[in-house]
């Protein structure tokens, strides 16, 4: 049995019920993945209240891209900030990003335009990168007509889905993108790091569970290195500031840690924050502690855009 005695309680018990489904997950296909996340997703008792939410969907060359926005309050000219949901490039969608959308907008002040990506293996990469530039540049063009000021979107996402705002940030400079909030995101498939050695078990992502992951999006592992999945091969000056929390107990933590670190060396305003108690997902789950990380990723939107 795991020691989980330094975590936060709420997250060491939901641990101990999902610890043996993670430990082979790895071994899952995507379908019976999703099954699984799905089971065990920890369901909010209470959501925050906005003023509105509708669904949309957004023209794409492939058709087009679903996609959530949230507006907090009936003001127009509000600050906008793109979401992707996280999930391996294989898991979440609209509903599963719902609360967290919700509680940002209610906390921040800010609408949420919240992308319903493409997912792997079914539309491998550049999928998902592709949706993530093509929702963007609709957010700048429609801006307007969602009741939002084009001079205040920020960008943001929690693991692969902060993977595709990094990517995206460095991708669409012609755009005025004002801000960055990046949660604990996946930047390199490099698994030699100390986080990925400290993290590689029993701490909900595992070091095979994100190797499946990369394997499900990119398979062919020289393919990995495309500035389009690995922001840290893009030149990263002139970025917009970035909000990028990290967590102890998660194999991407040091190579969040090092995107952090390059992004000051370009030049790029960046704050960094590390939950010490907790673990990769956390951030989106209705707990205390991924309350306090809401309130705080909002408190730092609202500064950057209000």
């Amino acid at each position: 049995m795991t020691d989980y005695s330094t975590l936060d309680p709420e997250i060491a018990a939901h641990l101990e019920r999902v610890q043996a489904t993670m430990a082979t997950a790895h071994h899952l296909s995507a379908v019976e993945m999703r099954e699984a996340f799905h089971a065990m997703r920890i369901e909010p008792t209470d959501i925050a209240t906005v003023h509105e939410v509708r669904d949309l969907a957004i023209p794409a060359p492939h058709g087009s891209i679903k996609a959530r926005f949230y507006k907090p309050d009936d003001k127009n000219n509000l600050p906008l900030l793109v979401w992707y949901h996280g999930g391996g490039w294989v898991l979440g969608d609209l509903d599963s990003a719902d609360m967290t959308c919700r509680d940002l907008a209610s906390k921040s002040g800010c609408s949420i335009l919240s992308i319903d990506y493409r997912l792997a293996p079914e539309h491998p990469f550049p999928a998902a990168y592709d949706d993530a530039v093509t929702s963007l540049r609709y957010a700048f063009d429609n801006a307007s007509a969602l009741g939002a000021d084009s001079k205040r979107i920020a960008i943001g996402g929690d693991s692969a889905g902060a993977n595709l705002a990094a990517c995206t940030s460095v991708a669409c400079k012609d755009l005025d993108v004002q801000y960055q909030l990046l949660i604990y995101p996946v930047i390199e498939a490099d698994f030699g790091n100390a986080s990925c050695t400290e993290n590689a078990d029993h701490y909900f992502l595992t070091l095979d569970l994100m190797k499946w992951f990369w394997h499900q999006y990119i398979p062919v592992e020289s393919n990995r290195s495309d500035v389009r999945v690995a922001p840290l091969n893009g030149d990263l000056t002139n970025l917009p500031p970035a909000y990028l929390l990290t967590v102890k107990f998660d194999p991407l933590r040091d190579e969040g840690l090092k995107y952090a670190e390059a992004m000051k060396q370009a030049g790029v305003q960046v704050a960094t924050d590390q939950a010490t108690d907790t673990v990769h997902g956390f951030f989106t789950m209705p707990t205390s502690g991924g309350d306090l990380a809401r309130s705080e990723a909002s408190s730092r939107l609202k500064s950057a855009l209000m």
